[in-house]
C-alpha cells in the first residue's frame, strides 16, 4: 500500500523539520557571538556569526514554504528566535560599551509590556501573525548591529553614521509596530470575550458619517 502523503494538519504539530533545525542552530549563534565580543573581543567574527544569523532567518522560511514543512512550533520558535538575538546581541554591545543603555531600554520595554499583555488576556500566544512592518523592523536592527561592531573593527566614521541611521528607523518601526500589535491583542480579546461591546463599538463608529 502507498504511504500516505503529510497533510496539512500533520504538518503544523509536526517538531522535527528542517526549518525547525534551522531556527535551532540560530538560536545556538547567539551564545556564539556573546562569547566572540564580550569574552573574546572578536568584534570581525561577531559580525561573521550575526551575518549567518540574518541569511538563517531567511533560509528557514524559505525550507518551510519550499518543502512544506510550516509547524506550530516553527511558528513559535521563528519570532522568538528573533526577539531573543535582538535582545541579547543590545544588551552584549551594550556591556561593550558599543551601544547606550537607552536604546537597549526602548528596545525591551515595549516586547516586555506586550508580552505581559499577551499572558494576561490570553495565557499564552495570542496567535497573531507576524507583520510586513514587525520583519522590516527586525531587518533593519539585525543590520544596524553588526554594522556597529564592523564600524568599530575597522575604526570607519561613516559606517558608524550609517549604522546609527538604519538603527534609528529600525527603532522608530519597533515602537510603530508595538502600537499595532498592542491595538491587534486588545481588540482580538475584546472580539472573543465582549463580542457584543466589539459590535456595538462597530456599528456606533460606522453610524458616525450617517447624515
Amino acid at each position: 500500500m502507498a504511504e500516505r502523503a503529510p497533510t496539512n494538519m500533520d504538518a503544523s504539530n509536526a517538531i522535527l523539520t528542517i526549518p525547525n533545525l534551522i531556527t535551532v542552530v540560530r538560536f545556538l549563534g547567539t551564545p556564539l557571538f556573546v562569547w566572540l565580543v564580550l569574552a573574546r573581543e572578536e568584534y570581525g567574527w561577531g559580525v561573521f556569526v550575526l551575518a549567518m544569523m540574518g541569511c538563517t532567518d531567511w533560509i528557514d522560511g524559505y525550507v518551510a514554504r519550499k518543502l512544506h514543512q510550516t509547524s506550530q512550533l516553527g511558528r513559535i520558535m521563528d519570532p522568538l528566535a528573533d526577539r531573543v538575538a535582538l535582545v541579547a546581541v543590545t544588551i552584549t554591545l551594550v556591556l561593550a560599551d558599543i551601544l547606550p543603555l537607552w536604546l537597549l531600554l526602548l528596545l525591551v520595554i515595549p516586547d516586555v509590556v506586550l508580552l505581559a499583555v499577551t499572558l494576561y488576556f490570553f495565557r499564552g500566544d495570542a496567535d497573531l501573525k507576524v507583520t510586513m512592518l514587525g520583519k522590516t523592523r527586525t531587518a533593519a536592527l539585525m543590520v544596524g548591529t553588526p554594522m556597529l561592531l564592523l564600524a568599530k573593527a575597522l575604526d570607519s566614521e561613516f559606517t558608524f553614521v550609517l549604522a546609527w541611521l538604519i538603527l534609528f528607523a529600525g527603532m522608530v518601526m519597533h515602537v510603530i509596530a508595538f502600537s499595532r500589535y498592542m491595538v491587534a491583542v486588545v481588540s482580538k480579546h475584546r472580539k472573543l470575550h465582549h463580542p457584543a461591546d466589539a459590535q456595538g463599538d462597530g456599528s456606533h463608529a460606522s453610524g458616525l458619517g450617517r447624515p
